[in-house]
């Protein structure tokens, strides 16, 4: 799938060097960037999620605990 993305002469000439700079091209750099971004709000729900729950319970466990628990000790 192609994307276009409209941009500056300056974004465009400051991406193009960063790219060469980590030689990558701009392609690339902007697929990881992107994936980058959509973990990181992925990442920071999951959290949120897990905080919530931790707030509703406040239960929690030890390593030893949870190896016993996984039957790994």
């Amino acid at each position: 799938m192609a994307i276009s993305l409209r941009l500056n002469n300056e974004d465009t000439i400051l991406i193009k060097n960063y790219a060469k700079l980590h030689d990558i091209s701009v392609s690339d750099l902007f697929r990881q960037a992107v994936m980058e971004k959509i973990e990181d709000e992925y990442d920071l729900n999951a959290y949120e999620k897990a905080m919530e729950d931790y707030n509703k319970d406040g239960t929690t466990y030890s390593l030893s605990e949870v190896e016993k628990e996984l039957g790994l000790s």
